[in-house]
């Protein structure tokens, strides 16, 4: 089944890249680039220089699954990632091409 979902980690390449890119092209960027391992089940996301493509690479049982998603208007705004690392709210922000340009958390008081 292809599906990701909150249980896994994503992290996104520092720099840009070639999407002319497939699944090993990918594995040496993640292996070179991000010192990782491509088969750990982590998700790994890759943004092209005009940030119009991304990639999504995943191994699941058996084998790689490869997302990717052009868009025809706009451009893809990366959150900051510590460590390269996003939350998976953070990566349906961004595929869904919603930026969030100040977020308030209210304190919580409780009541004596």
């Amino acid at each position: 089944m292809f599906a990701l979902g909150s249980s896994h980690r994503f992290y996104l390449y520092d720099g840009f890249c070639d999407m002319r890119k497939s699944f090993d092209g990918l594995c040496g960027l993640i292996g070179s680039g991000m010192q990782r391992q491509a088969t750990s089940g982590e998700v790994f996301v890759f943004l092209n220089r005009s940030r119009t493509h991304m990639k999504l690479l995943h191994w699941e049982k058996g084998g790689f699954v490869l997302y990717y998603k052009r868009l025809e208007s706009g451009t893809f705004m990366p959150p900051n990632a510590k460590n390269g690392e996003l939350s998976w709210s953070d990566l349906v922000l961004m595929v869904e091409g919603i930026q969030v340009v100040k977020s308030i958390q209210k304190r919580r008081f409780s009541l004596p």
